[in-house]
């Protein structure tokens, strides 16, 4: 890894820092792969989830569809990967003995001919990889490979924080939901919000049902428990109950006489 290499990484370093999303770091991630590594001609990030493979920066529109294959074929690094957490490299795709079906399909739709990919290890057990191709085979050395590693510790950042920013996001708007979901028992059985979030509790907690899920079901249908979806009685005046004293509730969908 020479100073020429060491400046640049110091400036991209800088560039990264100032860009205005994470989309565009990742963008810019896979930019200085082609940038940096000779005989590097395309460079992208794969997010692996489950059997769900996403593109989530690419140099070439090809590698969307070298991505697509892996789910396709269920077959590729990107799965190994995310098994033994090591780097690849793979000198020739057209006859690497690990994924014969994904390799000759790459060389053939995609006109790469070897890969070098790093692992990203993301915070919520996601299997990310950056991964970078060239038109010749044995394209890729072992100063490749340090170079690589180091633009894939930035894309491990940039992939992390966007997994964060969509936990963030799913788990405010689930509390949203369940803020609503008491509203609404407030306002039916005349419950404190300690209560009324105690009546979904103990539904969930009886029909095996998260309690989130209770809440958006309650907030786009106005019953507590769908009675068809679950098998178990619409009515839950048991549960408010238990949840708020001895008191008589009607059964929900029925405010009480005297309820708005």
């Amino acid at each position: 890894m020479d100073f020429d290499f060491n400046r640049l990484l110091a400036d991209a370093a800088r560039e990264l820092a100032d860009e205005p999303s994470v989309v565009t770091t990742l963008e810019r991630v896979v930019e200085m792969c082609t940038e940096t590594v000779q005989r590097c001609t395309a460079a992208g990030i794969t997010l692996l989830q489950g059997t769900e493979v996403r593109t989530l920066a690419a140099t070439d529109e090809a590698l969307v569809i070298v991505d697509q294959l892996q789910m396709t074929l269920h077959e590729g690094p990107g799965h190994s990967a995310a098994e033994r957490h090591e780097a690849v490299i793979v000198t020739d795709l057209a006859t690497d003995p690990r994924w014969p079906s994904w390799g000759q399909r790459v060389v053939s739709e995609a006109g790469l001919r070897s890969m070098l990919g790093f692992r990203l290890f993301t915070s919520d057990g996601s299997a990310g990889m950056v991964n970078l191709y060239s038109r010749e085979p044995d394209a890729f050395e072992a100063e490749d490979v340090l170079e690589g590693q180091v633009l894939a510790a930035h894309a491990s950042v940039a992939l992390a924080t966007t997994l964060k920013e969509r936990q963030l996001h799913e788990a405010l708007a689930r509390r949203t939901v369940i803020g609503q979901a008491t509203g609404i028992l407030i306002e039916r059985f005349g419950l404190t919000p300690d209560q009324a979030f105690a009546v979904m509790r103990r539904v969930s907690q009886h029909h095996n049902i998260k309690v989130h899920e209770i809440a958006d079901h309650l907030v786009r249908t106005g019953e507590l428990l769908e009675h068809h979806a679950t098998g178990a009685p619409a009515e839950v005046g048991d549960d408010v109950a238990a949840a708020s004293g001895p008191t008589d509730p009607s059964p929900l969908g029925k405010p009480p006489s005297g309820a708005r």
